[in-house]
């Protein structure tokens, strides 16, 4: 038995092992073959409006929200101090450094990424893409590679809206609603803010891109050749790249503190 146990930890072990290096041969070979001809620039502008546009409006709702919910704790919480007026300094430091990069991923993962993994699952059960290779069409430059470019460019963008939206959202709650102080929210902000709270959301919401497009992309492109290996691929994706991104953000957060 307790052979048994050590034999399934260790093919366990090994599993991963392996995908994890299937998984960097892929992102490898795909941003090789972004750097050769052909070039082509409207597979990249087509997936940055499917990636960024279409994911504007539920990234702006959620950002939103939170920065709505966001002041409203806040103003409660720093009242019984007595230090409402560092309340846009809550708001804004929690969105652009963490908040506002992981929901505005999560969102993206959730309608975004998915689709792009059901999208190139689909095209490999119905041999698309072996139609692609015989072709002589590489499917990691024409598929692939666009779909990481705008992940790396589309998701920063999205970032950036939800931390305006989001604090412009604790503003009305805590300045609108509750009588907090204008002048005091924006001074708080344009005091706390530095730099470096800046850099890190932006360095966080590329590698978040990175992990979104890379993750559902290859779940898609290894797809098992059936309706049931495609609904497991879709669910995998997801799961894992919202998983990786809070895994993730932990690191970076511990390294750039």
């Amino acid at each position: 038995m307790l052979i048994g146990l050590i034999a399934r930890i260790g093919h366990g072990t090994l599993f991963v092992v392996q995908e994890m290096g299937r998984m960097l041969i892929f992102l490898v070979a795909t941003f090789a073959w972004l750097f050769r001809p052909p070039f082509r620039p409207f597979q990249i502008l087509k997936q940055l409006h499917f990636i960024g546009f279409k994911s504007t409006f539920v990234v702006v709702l959620t950002a939103a929200f939170t920065g709505m919910v966001l002041g409203l704790q806040g103003y409660y919480t720093l009242r019984k101090f007595g230090s409402e007026a560092v309340l846009g300094s809550v708001v804004a430091l929690s969105l652009i450094r963490e908040l506002g990069p992981v929901l505005a991923s999560l969102m993206v993962t959730a309608r975004a990424g998915s689709a792009m993994t059901a999208e190139i699952g689909i095209m490999r059960i119905t041999e698309q893409i072996d139609a692609l290779d015989t072709m002589a069409v590489n499917s990691l430059q024409y598929l692939i590679s666009p779909k990481l470019v705008a992940g790396l460019i589309g998701v920063p963008l999205l970032v950036a809206i939800a931390d305006v939206v989001g604090i412009y959202g604790g503003y009305l709650i805590g300045v609108n609603l509750l009588g907090g102080n204008s002048g005091s929210y924006w001074s708080s902000i344009e005091s706390a803010v530095e730099w470096k709270d800046v850099y890190g959301g932006i360095l966080k919401s590329i590698s978040f891109g990175l992990i979104v497009s890379w993750v559902c992309c290859y779940k898609g492109y290894n797809t098992r050749l059936s309706a049931e290996g495609l609904g497991a691929a879709t669910t995998e994706a997801v799961v894992l790249s919202s998983v990786l991104i809070l895994v993730w953000d932990y690191f970076l957060t511990s390294v750039l503190l």
